[in-house]
């Protein structure tokens, strides 16, 4: 680091007793890391779905019976495997499973439409698709890709206890939804298999047949959401997975007795290194969740002596809305995280207020895995901040139109990161590479500022400025005043064009529920609270607001929706 301001990296001071500034990390692959971690908990609990309990052992006997399945029709090191699943047991299985092989996994989102999973698949070059039947609609194009070897349905039943096993197969014939015909397709030349029947007809692979991996073989695939056009690939190493998962057990003092609750879908970053991976390598118990449901969520964590969860923020809210919520006040609970998204001070706030308990914001990107800077899990937490850089991880701020100029205290600029949980790259994309990581430093789009005792402050993305008559305007300060409003549930602000102005804000509001805020009262509300060119020039009041998968607003639709009706 160049800059003086930064040199002695001021938040090293602020680490919690015991959490060392530089680690240790296991030269292991991630498929060792779970080989390791089912020999030493294999009578224990791994994962909890509807009722049924899978052990570690089971968990590994059943991704062993899948690999021997993958060897056999092909599968060869480097060959990638897109998942189409939610949090059921498949997941986990099918992940290390691809890992024993020395194959790539490739998760896609549930709610993808079949132009997204098709895109994919053909854009991965992926060999095998494996999905939930349920979701076949999305998948059924695929069939077509030259070079796939065979698609595998997954049916939720394969892991409901008794009788709610014998129910769902009556259930799905009511639900309209396509169900794949197993067998050779129609018309392609293809498999569509039946994920229990690989398990029953396949061995489990003997451990003398484990392909050999490094630690910086390509390990994992996620695209990205789009924000440019079209999806990106990141690609993660083995090594990035396992050096994210060792800085999050540190930082929080996880322990073999915890229990996640695992809410944060393991197709994104965030539940897939933080939920299953943490979890999993841990040797503690996962209890899985298909989809958000404030009401099963709430009934978790009250009565399963959950220790561990982690949310986006509109998850909260909701969770804050229902009335079973003040039921968390006494509960085994002693870790809530928040992230992905920015998290309004007020929300905080009213969380502390109800339960006690404290939300540890952090800060990561799917470039670097998902989180390498949060808030100390028992230290100083200052209001507004996105916490401290994670061990062996470095910050810098840099003037957004001159990233050689490094800034100082308090100055507001684009952050870059560095760490070794960093990606190798976007998936065949040199130059979108190229561009985003240069001299060793991951340029992040993030506009931020960090103060004087190392405790970072993320003010917006750069995309997302809004240049209003010369002024520059930041969506998420205005968001975080109108989450101030007692009768607004979610918000979320774009830029337009103005004829006079260039750009002025809109904002975009969800009230709470029997209470209809208008908007005389936010134009008031806001204009008491900020100076006169931030306060937004139009309103328009939804039910809903768009969200990605894991529950973050999009803005970016917004825009979309903007564009097209104006």
């Amino acid at each position: 680091m160049t800059s003086s301001a930064f040199e002695n990296r001021p938040w090293l001071r602020q680490y919690d007793a015991g959490v060392a500034t530089s680690l240790q990390y296991p030269g292991q692959t991630v498929p060792e890391m779970y080989t390791r971690s089912i020999a030493a908990h294999a009578d224990r609990t791994a994962l909890a779905f509807m009722g049924k309990r899978l052990s570690y052992a089971q968990l590994g006997n059943q991704a062993r019976s899948f690999a021997t399945y993958l060897k056999r029709i092909g599968l060869q090191p480097g060959d990638r495997v897109v998942m189409v699943l939610p949090n059921t047991p498949h997941f986990p299985v099918v992940y290390h499973a691809i890992h024993l092989c020395g194959g790539v996994v490739v998760p896609a989102s549930p709610l993808d439409t079949a132009a997204e999973v098709f895109y994919k698949v053909e854009n991965s070059g992926a060999r095998l698709v494996v999905f939930l039947d349920l979701l076949y609609e999305q998948v059924k194009s695929c069939e077509q890709i030259p070079g796939l070897l065979a698609m595998v349905g997954c049916d939720i039943s394969d892991y409901l206890p008794f009788p709610k096993n014998l129910f769902f197969p009556i259930r799905k014939k009511f639900l309209g939804r396509t169900l794949p015909a197993y067998g050779q397709s129609a018309d392609a030349s293809i498999s569509i298999l039946r994920y229990r029947s690989i398990l029953k007809q396949n061995a489990p692979l003997s451990s003398d047949e484990d392909v050999a991996l490094t630690p910086d073989d390509l390990a994992v695939i996620l695209y990205t959401g789009g924000t440019t056009g079209v999806s990106k690939g990141v690609m993660l190493s083995h090594r990035a997975l396992v050096v994210n998962v060792t800085q999050g057990q540190t930082w929080v003092g996880f322990q073999r007795d915890d229990v996640i609750l695992c809410v944060l879908p393991f197709f994104h970053g965030f539940g897939m290194s933080m939920g299953m991976n943490l979890g999993l390598f841990s040797g503690a118990e996962c209890i899985l969740n298909p989809r958000f449901d404030s009401a099963v969520v709430l009934k978790h964590l009250a009565k399963d002596k959950v220790t561990m969860f982690a949310g986006v923020p509109t998850m909260y809210i909701a969770l804050m809305s229902h009335p079973d919520f003040a039921k968390l006040r006494g509960t085994a609970l002693r870790g809530c995280f928040v992230g992905a998204a920015p998290v309004p001070e007020t929300l905080k706030q009213k969380f502390y207020e109800r339960t006690g308990g404290i939300l540890i914001e952090g800060y990561g990107l799917t470039e670097t895995v998902t989180a390498n800077c949060a808030l100390p899990y028992q230290g100083l937490k200052k209001e507004k901040s996105i916490g401290i850089p994670w061990p062996d991880t470095e910050f810098r701020i840099v003037d957004v139109d001159d990233p050689d100029k490094e800034l100082g205290i308090d100055q507001e600029g684009e952050l870059l990161v560095r760490t070794p949980a960093m990606m190798m790259g976007y998936w065949e994309n040199p130059e979108a590479t190229a561009q985003t990581i240069r001299n060793g430093w991951l340029h992040t789009g993030d506009i931020c500022s960090m103060d004087a005792d190392g405790y970072f402050y993320i003010v917006d993305r750069k995309k997302d400025l809004i240049i209003s008559g010369g002024f520059n305007v930041y969506p998420t300060e205005i968001e975080e005043v109108l989450y101030m409003h007692k009768h607004v549930r979610e918000a979320c602000v774009i830029g337009v064009p103005d004829d006079y102005k260039g750009e002025v804000p809109k904002a975009y509001i969800v009230s709470e529920p029997e209470h209809n805020v208008s908007e005389s009262d936010l134009h008031k509300f806001l204009e008491e609270r900020l100076i006169k060119y931030k306060v937004p020039k139009y309103f328009e009041f939804r039910e809903v607001l768009p969200k990605s998968p894991i529950g973050k607003i999009l803005r970016k639709e917004l825009r979309k929706e903007h564009e097209k009706n104006k």
